[in-house]
């Protein structure tokens, strides 16, 4: 039987899915020699957008030098890295050069295989992008978002496959299930769309366990020809995350496939993660049930705890079904965009927006108002034309009605900050103010992870030593003192 290739999501989408990207250097450089003995084909690695932020932002470690880290631990496989369309690592639109230049610094940084998606399918720029990746020296592959909706059709991914492949020469096709949507019925027609399109090219197969279906659509894609599929270690698995690596290995062998994976690095790998799961309060994947709403509202399942919090702030914390049922109209009334980062996040804020209100559309952030005019590309179907006159009435007044091709960026980024680095250069592009500042300032990061003794391997400690007069140990709320 043929050879089957993981990719892991372990560093990457997995704590995104359920630590809400809270993984810091000291808890992912432990390990990361091991993944990258283990035999993947590539390990996703955090320098995607919400990964840089939350760097910036809330760790306070410079990602440049966390890749650089990384690097220094991941030699023989190659890590993988991500490019959003017309937005960068950020949530609006920018000059066409600033995502060509983190291409450039992140394969200068030791990314070698590069992914770029347009959740729109309007892939003018990032065909561009690939085409510079590959110019670079990187692997690229064309994702297409997948998404349901009458305009979202196996005709239309097969085409938007043959576009990548023609126009940019993509190396791999990837179809991206964030929101975990992927059913085995359409699997069996939708696979075998894009390998007739993908000429012996890798197909990439990647979802997330929120319906709970996401390993059986995987063993269904592997039986219809898919050669590369995305896992993550468990306990960093299951959940809003993708199948546990563990499991599928297993159930892939049973079938007759080969996976050339080392168990045991990959065993020793899910038991640190479970201890620091277990020491930092942080959840571990679990199975989900089947949840039929789901397929409606599409919202993936990192976002749906923020708009707990959301509604809880607004004294509105019992009314998150309801806006998930908003979810669902808003989408249909923008033109079906897939529910992916940045336009998930869009059509979700207006909901809240629609409900906090008490009148729908009243308030408009910028950004549905550039989406619905087309500033982040051509969409697959109109916005609904009661809902745009909304849109445009109660917007900013400071967005053109046109869109405007905004002015190269680099040459203005360069001199606007002389004598830096284009890394520190681009992050300070993305965060105004003082942050990066204030993670600079942080200094150097903790790259070990500090296990705290167990309270009866402290005993034994305790019972080796001489006799002690007095024996004192607090912990929290927690006090022994015991006097001889």
């Amino acid at each position: 039987m043929r050879e089957i290739r993981i990719i892991d999501q372990t560093l990457r989408d997995a704590h995104q899915s359920l630590w809400a990207t809270r993984m810091s250097a000291a808890m992912l450089l432990p390990v990361a020699d091991k993944l990258d003995r283990a035999g993947f084909e590539c390990i996703d690695v955090p320098i995607g957008g919400v990964h840089v932020d939350v760097c910036v932002r809330y760790l306070r470690e410079n990602p440049w030098e966390r890749l650089k880290l990384l690097h220094e631990r991941i030699r023989r496989t190659p890590t993988y890295g991500t490019i959003r369309n017309r937005s960068g690592t950020s949530f609006d639109v920018i000059a066409e050069d600033i995502p060509l230049l983190w291409v450039e610094r992140l394969i200068a940084n030791g990314i070698r295989r590069f992914r770029m998606y347009d959740a729109l399918f309007d892939q003018d720029i990032i065909i561009r992008q690939l085409r510079y990746a590959k110019e670079l020296g990187a692997y690229t592959v064309g994702a297409l978002a997948y998404g349901l909706s009458p305009v979202h059709t196996d005709a239309l991914y097969a085409q938007k496959a043959k576009e990548l492949i023609d126009k940019a020469g993509v190396d791999a096709i990837m179809l991206k299930d964030a929101a975990g949507l992927l059913t085995p019925d359409r699997i069996r027609t939708l696979v075998p769309a894009l390998l007739g399109v993908t000429g012996g090219r890798p197909l990439e197969l990647h979802s997330h366990c929120i319906t709970g279906l996401a390993p059986l659509v995987y063993l269904e894609g592997v039986e219809l020809g898919v050669d590369q599929i995305h896992t993550s270690i468990a306990p960093l698995a299951n959940g809003a995350a993708q199948p546990a690596t563990q499991t599928m290995v297993r159930n892939l062998r049973d079938k007759g496939y080969t996976v050339n994976v080392d168990d045991r690095l990959i065993a020793e790998v899910g038991e640190h993660f479970r201890k620091v799961a277990e020491q930092e309060g942080k959840p571990v994947g679990k199975p989900m049930e089947y949840d039929a709403f789901h397929f409606e509202h599409q919202v993936p399942g990192g976002m749906q705890s923020n708009f707990s919090a959301q509604l809880e702030q607004a004294g509105l914390g019992n009314r998150l079904d309801e806006v998930l049922h908003e979810c669902v109209r808003v989408r249909e009334e923008l033109g079906w965009p897939v529910m992916i980062t940045p336009f998930s996040q869009f059509v979700g804020t207006q909901a809240v927006l629609n409900i906090v209100a008490g009148e729908r559309y009243k308030l408009v952030p910028e950004e549905i108002k550039k989406y619905a005019l087309g500033y982040y590309g051509r969409l697959l179907a109109p916005v609904a034309p009661d809902v745009l006159d909304r849109i445009v009435e109660n917007g900013s007044r400071n967005i053109p009605l046109k869109p405007e091709e905004p002015l190269p960026g680099v040459p203005e980024l360069r001199a606007r900050f002389p004598g830096m680095s284009d890394e520190e250069r681009l992050l300070r592009h993305s965060y105004a103010g003082n942050q990066v500042d204030e993670m600079l300032a942080a200094g150097s990061m903790q790259t070990e992870y500090r296990f705290e003794t167990s309270m009866m391997d402290l005993l034994r400690e305790i019972a080796k030593r001489p006799k002690l007069a007095r024996v004192f140990i607090q912990r929290k709320n927690f006090l022994i003192d015991l006097k001889a």
